[in-house]
């Protein structure tokens, strides 16, 4: 099926370009052309040369052939250069497609596939991975290097097989008519999908989606012009743009890109550059905490953190509460740009584990799975999301012909929540992965924020497994802390203190990792796969 990005407006949105995201570096090369937009490992960037890059590189797209909303996919980490093309896309009506350097061939072969881009920018680095991956593809796909001496040098003639068919033709180096203006329903990412109960999808993100997103972020953890932004999401994640670094560089601020993530070197950036606030999940934060320059290093400029992807265990959060940092928590999804719901830092001692609550311009509610029905007040159910941040659906599935209609009718989440009397969230698990033992129903996630407290354990995961008399029971998956001491007993005695019977593990199991998605989030499909394995040799 072939899908057209269309420009109707929802009831938030105009179809004007008044919230398109081509400006904001337009705007910052005019008010503060000298400040520092990016830092890539000491290269500065200011907004003016950011500015003059991106229309340059546009206008060249543009006389190359390329054309409204088609698809330019990169493999790359963060970079200046990568910022420069999304900006530059934004200018020119392109689509970015940052797929994921994480993933194999066979994988990377799938995405290109379903997004068809019209072109694919390689990092260097990634040549290799780049010509596996398209050694699996069927056709032809373009491929050029990043930045000042690869595509912003010269931009080859796009591909794709809306072009190999015909469907538009433009001679490379031709005089380029005026181009249409940029929409704010014109889509401008196509993020994959962290893909973590099944295959991932291209979630279509607007200029629109993008701005409301940002928008309800400067109204909950506002940036400043005077901020320094760590940015340790990778670029091919909805929070390497939506979660601080777009925002930043529509205020002003400074952004510090990090390639990979190194607890070390992080703590030492932030007393060397004097970052005032980042963004990471659980696991960042964990990782910076256990390592041994954590107690002496300088934190004072670090006023402020996000955390995404789970909530934060309440040790670690409060080993981070004393070190001086105040912490926002919050829920997302990439299918909604991804901001949701939000814990503000002074909620975040009294109500540990929530989500909090939505975030401005985003309407939440509750829907009982079994009927449908909406739950009024205090209660439990999938949670669904309204606003002009809820993406435009998935890139050539049906669902994306029916974005107005999905907007109205509100973004199932798939989420199973629950609300206090006071009107704040907390997500209970997947509704997927819920299990149900002797018709009792268990969510993982909560087995797992037990297992966290116990001082041995490091990372733990749970997932119902198949069992003769109770249909299902919870297998637990532990990642243990060296040098503290505990068996299976031990862990089952100390779920047993917190939890129901029927909730306490059965099995559990000592492992080297817990398998998580590139947010963090555990990937069940595999544990419940690693224990099939073992049920089959056993």
């Amino acid at each position: 099926m072939t899908t057209s990005f269309g420009s109707s407006a929802s009831s938030t949105a105009t179809a004007d370009g008044l919230h398109t995201l081509g400006r904001w570096t337009t705007d910052r090369a005019t008010s503060t052309p000298e400040r520092v937009a990016i830092d890539d490992r000491g290269v500065v960037l200011t907004y003016e040369r950011l500015d003059q890059r991106a229309e340059h590189l546009a206008a060249r797209l543009r006389r190359a052939g390329y054309a409204r909303g088609d698809r330019l996919a990169t493999l790359t980490g963060n970079s200046a250069d990568h910022v420069v093309l999304f900006f530059a896309c934004a200018k020119a009506g392109l689509v970015l497609v940052p797929l994921s350097w994480r993933l194999s061939p066979r994988e990377l072969a799938g995405q290109v596939e379903e997004a068809d881009p019209a072109l694919l920018l390689v990092e260097e680095e990634f040549t290799a991975l780049a010509r596996a991956t398209l050694d699996l593809v069927v056709g032809q796909v373009p491929v050029a290097a990043m930045g000042t001496q690869g595509v912003e040098r010269h931009a080859p003639a796009p591909g794709g097989s809306e072009r190999a068919r015909g469907e538009r033709r433009t001679t490379a180096g031709a005089p380029v008519a005026p181009a249409a203006p940029v929409e704010d329903d014109d889509p401008l990412l196509i993020i994959f999908t962290s893909g973590t109960s099944g295959q991932a999808r291209g979630a279509v993100l607007t200029h629109a989606n993008c701005f409301w997103t940002n928008l309800s972020l400067s109204r909950t953890a506002e940036i400043t012009s005077r901020d320094v932004v760590l940015a340790l999401m990778p670029q091919f994640h909805v929070g390497g743009w939506n979660v601080q670094p777009l925002l930043a560089w529509w205020m002003g601020a400074t952004v510090v890109l990090e390639r990979t993530f190194d607890a070390g070197r992080v703590l030492h950036l932030i007393a060397e550059r004097q970052i005032t606030t980042t963004m990471g999940v659980p696991a960042t934060y964990l990782m910076l905490a256990e390592h041994p320059d954590f107690a002496a290093a300088d934190l004072g400029s670090l006023r402020h953190a996000i955390v995404g992807g789970a909530p934060m265990p309440e040790p670690l959060l409060r080993t981070w509460h004393r070190r001086g940092v105040a912490l926002t928590q919050g829920y997302g999804l990439t299918e909604a740009a991804p901001n949701v719901l939000c814990l503000p830092p002074e909620e975040a001692t009294r109500r540990v584990g929530m989500a909090g609550t939505p975030y401005p311009h985003v309407e939440v509610e509750l829907v009982d799975p079994a009927t449908g029905e909406v739950v009024e007040g205090p209660g439990t159910g999938e949670l669904v999301v309204r606003g002009p941040n809820v993406f435009a659906g998935y890139f050539r599935e049906p669902e994306h012909e029916r974005a107005e209609q999905e907007r109205r009718r509100g973004l199932h989440t798939g989420d199973l929540a629950t609300r206090d009397a006071d009107g704040y969230y907390r997500i209970v698990d997947r509704i997927k992965d819920i299990f149900i033992t002797g018709g009792e129903s268990v969510a993982p996630a909560e087995v797992e924020q037990v297992l966290l407290a116990h001082p041995a354990v490091a990372d733990a995961a749970a997932v119902g497994v198949p069992d003769e008399r109770w249909g299902e029971v919870c297998a637990a998956y532990v990642v243990l802390r060296p040098g503290v001491a505990t068996d299976e007993q031990d862990l089952r005695e100390h779920c047993a203190r917190e939890l129901a019977a029927f909730k306490v593990p059965r099995h559990v199991e000592v492992v080297a990792e817990i398998p998580r998605s590139s947010s963090s989030k555990v990937v069940r499909r595999a544990l419940a796969d690693r224990w099939r394995e073992q049920e089959a040799r056993a």
